[in-house]
């Protein structure tokens, strides 16, 4: 008998897989808001997984205690100024999960609630020795029974250890021959994942496929990263050698069509003849207004599409750095107010404007707009030197429904530092955008860090108990059926 298996509900809604910007609009609702609620009277939580060049997985949680609050009638008063917020840093785990580098990380939604037991997250890890590694973690932070059991061990430590043994590797997917190279899941349910042995989908072989631009007889080097859709219905995939973007039904599974970079095009975002010409990342994301965009990163630019597949503007302008990896934000809980974040080699991490209104006009001899700069991150004059490798942002919501994000940036140095974010603080009003948000912490792996998850933990129900396994009551309750059977 098939054993049942508990899913919370997918987001976002369906949309027409063709590139048609009005139809894609029409057909898409408002989503609503996923930022996590703030609880003014209790702190908050992030767990926070860092991958590294060492084999080493490190899972640590951010403690944030709330501001206490000061009456009116006291605040002009110096003694009575609220202290800063800081972060509390404790170590949950420490895997030696691979043999060799770990590439990428990815993070399944929340399981779905249920009475009486705990909820729990799924941990994928792709590394250079071919491997997927599988763990399921727990969504709440660890309980004060923990903290009292563990306080022995944490005295003899830098830091205060709050381990949580349920936190455990589940198996090993073995079907790439390569390194792995980006994983993620469009649902619970489903794991996606690329690797160099161009398995995404498999290439043809012989008679080069339809707008390969790889040599002559010669095949796809490896995928370098894709984007899932939020209707989980097409994908966009840029790989190693190409020159162009490869468009995928996922309903089923074939390539529907390829589209090629301009030569100019690239040629404007640094990409020149002796470039590779290669795009590096990949993202879906939304101009306001609610239109769907994505966001492509080469070595050293971002190219920002719309959905007729026409360049609409590049992010990084006259900013001369190397680009490693970005996402987008939305400011705003109905979707329509977003920005682009993007992390750079000097130790930054930038926030554009994509909006038409913001776009400033092409330099001379160039056709592509420039996206507008609204706010940064880090950079030498706050004392962060070495790249963000890679970074998570967190949006949270107050009582009052006021935004702010918690940005978790991983550097190559082996330093996580976790921000506080205000979404007005990117609206861009200021003619010239410098430092936004707070710093509230900064943990020491001393392991160079390649990749960075994170998830703001749930707090714990009353009487839940952790169980062995995610699916326990399910097989049980499948046991009893066949049992009566």
């Amino acid at each position: 008998m098939a054993k049942r298996k508990r899913e919370a509900p997918p987001e976002g809604e369906h949309v027409n897989t063709k590139p048609s910007a009005k139809k894609a609009k029409a057909l898409v609702k408002t989503p609503q808001s996923t930022a996590f609620k703030l609880d003014s009277n209790g702190p908050v939580t992030i767990q926070i997984i860092a991958g590294s060049y060492d084999r080493v997985l490190h899972g640590v949680t951010a403690t944030i205690m709330p501001t206490p609050a000061v009456p009116s009638t006291k605040k002009k008063s110096k003694g009575n100024t609220p202290p800063p917020q800081e972060a509390k840093f404790a170590d949950t785990f420490l895997f030696n999960a691979h043999n060799s580098a770990v590439r990428c990380l990815a993070l399944s939604p929340v399981s779905a609630p249920t009475p009486g037991q705990s909820q729990k997250v799924l941990l994928a890890t792709g590394s250079t020795d071919e491997r997927i590694n599988i763990y399921n973690l727990s969504a709440h932070p660890p309980s004060a029974r923990a903290a009292d059991d563990q306080q022995a061990l944490s005295a003899l430590a830098p830091r205060p250890i709050l381990e949580n043994p349920k936190n455990r590797e589940l198996g090993t997917l073995l079907h790439h021959t390569s390194n792995i190279t980006r994983l993620a899941f469009p649902n619970r349910s489903k794991l996606l994942s690329a690797a160099e042995d161009s398995t995404c989908p498999i290439p043809k072989m012989q008679g080069r496929p339809s707008g390969d631009t790889a040599a002559l007889g010669g095949a796809p080097a490896g995928v370098n990263d894709f984007a899932v859709h939020p209707s989980n219905k097409i994908m966009i995939s840029v790989s190693k050698g190409e020159r162009c973007m490869r468009l995928w039904n996922l309903e089923t599974g074939k390539k529907s069509r390829v589209l090629n970079f301009e030569r100019a095009v690239l040629g404007e975002c640094g990409e020149g003849r002796h470039s590779t010409g290669e795009a590096r990342r990949i993202v879906w994301g939304r101009a306001r207004g609610g239109d769907d965009e994505f966001a492509v990163a080469f070595e050293r630019d971002v190219l920002v599409f719309g959905m007729d597949c026409v360049p609409k503007c590049r992010a990084m302008g006259d900013i001369k750095t190397k680009v490693l990896s970005l996402c987008y934000v939305e400011t705003e809980g109905s979707g329509e107010e977003t920005v682009l974040a993007v992390s750079t080699e000097d130790g930054r991490v930038l926030f554009f404007s994509t909006a038409a209104e913001d776009l400033a006009k092409p330099a001379e001899g160039k056709t592509v707009p420039v996206a507008k700069l609204v706010g940064q991150l880090g950079g030498k004059e706050a004392g962060v030197s070495g790249r963000i490798k890679d970074f998570k942002v967190l949006p949270v919501e107050d009582e009052d429904g006021k935004r702010s994000f918690f940005v978790a940036g991983a550097s190559s140095d082996g330093r996580i530092r976790l921000w506080q974010v205000g979404a007005a603080e990117l609206g861009g009003t200021g003619k010239t955008p410098g430092q936004v948000g707070k710093l509230l912490g900064m943990y020491e792996t001393q392991n160079r860090i390649t990749c960075v998850e994170a998830f703001v933990m749930i707090p714990r129900p009353l009487g839940a108990e952790e169980s062995e396994y995610e699916f326990e009551s399910d097989e049980s309750e499948d046991s009893d059926d066949e049992e009566d059977s």
